[in-house]
Parts: C-alpha cells; structure tokens; sequence
C-alpha cells in the first residue's frame, strides 16, 4: 500500500544460523491505513525487522481490523503500536532447549502498546499488560479476537507467564491452513 515505510533490512555481518534466517526481511517504520479523511500512517516503536510476509499480514491487520477498532473504541485513530521481538534468533519462550521461537524467523511480533491519537494532544497509551478502565480492557478483548483471525498463533496475558505483558502474533504454519492457536 502506498504511504508504508518499509525498507529492506541489512545483512547482519555475522552469518546466521540456516534455522535463523529471515526470508525477505524488512524494517517496518511505519504502516499506511484507511481513515475516514483519507490516509494515515501507524509508527511501529521501535522498527522492528520481520519478514515480509509477516509485515503484509500485519499491514491488513491494522487497516481492516485495528484502525476500525481504536475509532469505535476512542474516536480517535490508531497512531503507533509498541513493540519488541522482532526478528530474533531464540527459542520459544527463550528456553535453552526445545523449539525455535518463529521471532528466529522474523515471522513473529510482540506487542506491548497501542497509541490512540497523538501524545501531544491527550491521546492514550494502552498498554496491554496494565490497561486502565474498562474502555481500554473491551479494546484490548476486541484486539486479541481480530488478533485469531488475521495470525496463526496468538498468545497475550492469561496464557503463560512468558507473554504476561505483551501480545505475540505469528504466522507459523500449521498442518491445516484453518487450525489456529488463541490463547
């Protein structure tokens, strides 16, 4: 979509493990959304590296289900989301053994915040880990359920102590392209 800014992301100079590597991997600045006055952008703090699969399912996200949902919720727009654990070469739930973490493939995202508005101009942070009021709980509930539709793998607060504070997103594979795990 015009307005994103994604640029390719720079070879590490150390070579990564073949499990590792990220296909395509881009940086993701920001994302271009639908609004009712035309085009806006989401900011993605800091900009993580992820793969361009990842980045498009995530683009989608945002414009039909996110933005909508911040609107009705707030009536204000979605301007940045929070995030962490992007491409990482890990295993899951950083244990030392057992399987890769799809962050090692740069096919996971982690999710700590959603800025509604501007900062500047009395817009709010909703933080995943600690919303405030109800308002930000019925947003956070409507997030997690538009979350198990647009990715395989979705895993916030209430699932594990490993994602007590923040929202993963993944599109792991999975044997049937219907199955989904939503925690």
């Amino acid at each position: 979509m015009a307005g994103n800014q994604i640029r390719p992301a720079v070879p590490t100079a150390k070579p990564e493990a073949e499990d590792c590597r990220v296909v395509d991997a881009v940086v993701v600045e920001a994302l271009a959304v639908r609004t009712p006055s035309g085009q806006a952008q989401v900011r993605l703090l800091p900009p993580p590296t992820v793969s361009c699969e990842l980045a498009r399912a995530i683009s989608l996200w945002l414009d039909t289900s996110l933005q909508p949902l911040a609107r009705g919720a707030f009536t204000r727009e979605l301007t940045a989301l929070r995030v962490g654990g992007g491409h990482e070469c890990r295993r899951r739930n950083r244990q030392t053994q057992g399987q890769l973490s799809e962050h090692a493939t740069g096919r996971a995202l982690d999710i700590f915040a959603f800025q509604i508005g501007d900062e500047k101009q009395g817009g709010v942070a909703v933080s995943v880990e600690r919303p405030n009021g109800l308002e930000q709980v019925r947003f956070l509930d409507a997030v997690r359920q538009s979350a198990c539709g647009a990715f395989m793998t979705v895993l916030g607060p209430g699932s594990d102590a490993a994602h007590a504070n923040h929202l993963h997103v993944d599109i792991q594979q999975r044997r049937a392209a219907s199955s989904r795990f939503c925690q």
